[in-house]
């Protein structure tokens, strides 16, 4: 039997285990992001006991010394990483003000370096059809892929939120779905036509599959071959697969899915705002990333709406654009999601 790891001794002198206990009960730190305010909190530490400076507690930390830390992983990690471990920081840090466990806040002297924002690959609309509407090879799991991916695109959601889903969660004669997203936080989602039909053609197979292996109170929407609840790693190898038998040359991730459901939304005219409340992002400034994906429309929009942009001053005014007067959110903390155990579709 392998031995249970015995307490960390600075524990008492970096509250961690504390921290993450209070995220996940007054925040609703989602287990993705407790694991990397761990890997986080967990590699300062073992960076200052490297630099002989272990004995040290928070108080003691000065900008400078996270400075130091943050840039010995500038040359190997993304600036996207980097962002995140200076967010856990801040956070961890704002934590022992409120409580009174450290007088100072040397995190929030930290600058964010500057992310070129990549354009997330998406799909067009005919490459998006080809994956869903794709004959199949008459594999009984066939009808699961596609109501998945009818579900990704169809509605916006992200890929763990999809693997999440139980079937009572989803409402076929209603055509809502509840998703249970970031900070648990609660969202109703409307199913297309398409992707209610695609659900109700998996059910049948989803109770074969329960009865066959005897998963018997099995509540996961979408299973594995062998009953078990899909995990997020596997949707996102199924997904390299149907695009290639599909004939798509774009290859794009889940959440490629997502991209491609608000950027298509975007071109067709819908709300920024409206996307946000489907997306479940709680800042505009997240859902603001899909303006950069479509900036063809949003020139069209402006030609076509801003005075000073009309080309013939004899053309009838234009309606006027909703201005809104809303102050833009902070952007979320950018936690990365570690992937799932290997599994077997």
């Amino acid at each position: 039997m392998r031995d249970k790891p015995a307490e960390r001794d600075d524990e008492p002198r970096w509250p961690v285990e504390a921290f993450l206990t209070t995220m996940r009960a007054e925040r609703g730190a989602s287990p993705q992001t407790l694991r990397a305010y761990r890997a986080d909190l967990r590699g300062l530490l073992a960076w200052l006991e490297a630099s002989e400076i272990g004995d040290r507690t928070p108080d003691q930390i000065s900008h400078k010394d996270l400075r130091r830390w943050l840039g010995s992983m500038a040359e190997s990690s993304a600036v996207s990483t980097l962002c995140r471990k200076i967010s856990t920081l801040r956070t961890f840090y704002r934590h022992l003000n409120k409580r009174g466990l450290c007088a100072s806040n040397p995190a929030e002297l930290l600058t964010l370096p500057r992310k070129g924002r990549p354009l997330a690959a998406v799909l067009n609309v005919d490459e998006a059809f080809a994956l869903i509407d794709r004959e199949g090879a008459g594999e009984p799991l066939e009808a699961r892929n596609k109501a998945m991916w009818e579900l990704l695109y169809g509605s916006g959601l992200r890929v763990s939120e999809m693997a999440g889903l139980d079937l009572g969660e989803v409402d076929l004669e209603e055509g809502w779905v509840v998703v249970v997203g970031k900070g648990s936080k609660e969202r109703l989602v409307p199913l297309t036509d398409p992707c209610a039909a695609a659900i109700r053609a998996w059910l049948p197979i989803r109770a074969a599959l329960i009865e066959e292996h005897a998963k018997v109170g099995q509540e996961a929407l979408f299973l594995n071959h062998r009953g078990g609840r899909l995990s997020v790693r596997s949707v996102r190898r199924l997904i390299g697969d149907d695009l290639i038998k599909a004939g798509v040359p774009t290859q794009i991730s889940p959440h490629g899915l997502r991209h491609s459901f608000a950027t298509h939304m975007l071109d067709g005219g819908a709300d920024l705002r409206g996307i946000q409340e489907l997306l479940g992002h709680a800042s505009l400034s997240t859902t603001q990333q899909y303006t950069h994906l479509s900036l063809g429309s949003l020139m069209a929009a402006y030609d076509d709406a801003h005075p000073r942009a009309r080309r013939d001053p004899g053309e009838g005014r234009p309606n006027p654009v909703e201005r809104r007067s809303d102050p833009v959110e902070e952007p979320e903390d950018p936690v990365e999601e570690p992937e799932d155990p290997v599994e077997e579709p």
